[in-house]
């Protein structure tokens, strides 16, 4: 499998997943804080991360549609597709949080929405350890010769 958006050889969408991902895992450490006591803004600050983390959850998916247009048929088809909808079901969580939150006045959170940050964050999981298994299964390295890319196994100077 190919990625058509690359940089310097490497694929970008792998890239682009730990922000989506990284911004979930913040959220939630926010709310939890927020949730023990900490400072009110804290609620308001995971609430704009979620934000955050929903548009580079978007920008992410978009990547991965178009890499997703020259996965061949087969059980590496089935594998990317159950990894993008794996990590929509986390997205969907979140925008569920988000727009529960939208409506309160602080935009704080509660328990039950934690929770179900939580289970986001374990789906995400699921996603992540799908995604690296894409990489690596079927990702070539590529990068540019007369550099340290040459010195790894595989490698394969870029087109």
């Amino acid at each position: 499998m190919e990625s058509r958006l690359r940089v310097h050889g490497h694929p970008i969408q792998p890239m682009l997943v730990t922000f989506p991902f990284g911004l979930f895992v913040s959220v939630v450490v926010f709310d939890l804080t927020d949730l023990a006591g900490g400072p009110e803004f804290l609620g308001e600050v995971g609430y704009w991360t979620v934000v955050a983390g929903l548009v580079a959850a978007a920008l992410t998916g978009g990547a991965g549609m178009i890499d997703l247009w020259d996965v061949p048929d087969g059980g590496t088809r089935r594998t990317a597709v159950t990894f993008h909808l794996v990590n929509t079901a986390m997205a969907v969580l979140f925008v569920f949080v988000c727009l529960v939150r939208s409506g309160t006045p602080d935009r704080g959170v509660t328990g039950v929405l934690v929770a179900v940050e939580l289970l986001a964050l374990v789906v995400g999981a699921v996603g992540v350890w799908l995604g690296s298994w894409l990489v690596r299964r079927f990702d070539r390295p590529q990068g540019e010769p007369g550099t340290l890319d040459a010195l790894r196994p595989g490698f394969e100077p870029a087109p």
